[in-house]
């Protein structure tokens, strides 16, 4: 009786172990290695092949804005910073006819971080003055209505082909 008792509670705790280890793996997102910000190249993505139509880019993350959103589905491109002569610089896109873009469903669980509040009324910033980088937390829905209505320069994070995470690059 008492050999059986042991094993039951050995076997209940290396299945919980086994559960809690599952549930937390699901939850976490790898520390992916963050781009410069204000990058003036635009990122490679190795492997990659644009002639397959458009799909998921690799896990990690991008410096990049949302083009448009169809459904779950975001299409994203990359952006690299272009200095100017009369200003600090702004960011651009591909070049007309450049195939570089990627498509991948936004996440249920998506974390958007806002540089400008979640509110547009009196957001205000919020922006971590180290970085440059949002820092407010806002809804999923929130980040959908703002892509829709302009190219927003972001950190996008791809983890197992969805976008988990958007952290957007304040640009005065």
């Amino acid at each position: 009786m008492r050999h059986t008792f042991r094993t039951l509670i050995a076997t209940g705790a290396a299945a919980a172990a086994v559960l809690s280890g599952t549930a937390a793996h699901a939850a976490t997102i790898p520390d992916f290695k963050q781009p410069k910000v204000f990058g003036t190249t635009f990122q490679a993505d190795p492997g990659h092949d644009f002639t397959k139509g458009i799909h998921s880019r690799r896990d990690g993350i991008l410096r990049g804005w949302i083009t448009s959103v169809r459904g779950r589905v975001a299409e994203y491109e990359p952006i690299r910073w272009k200095r100017d002569k009369h200003t600090e610089g702004y960011f651009v896109g591909p070049p007309e006819g450049d195939v570089r873009a990627y498509a991948s469903p936004v996440a249920s669980g998506v974390r958007y971080l806002s540089a400008y509040g979640c509110t547009s009324a009196a957001g205000g910033l919020t922006v971590d003055r180290r970085t440059g980088l949002g820092a407010k937390r806002c809804s999923r829905s929130t980040l959908i209505k703002r892509v829709k209505n302009e190219k927003r320069p972001a950190l996008i994070t791809v983890y197992r082909g969805e976008i988990v995470q958007v952290q957007e690059i304040f640009t005065p």
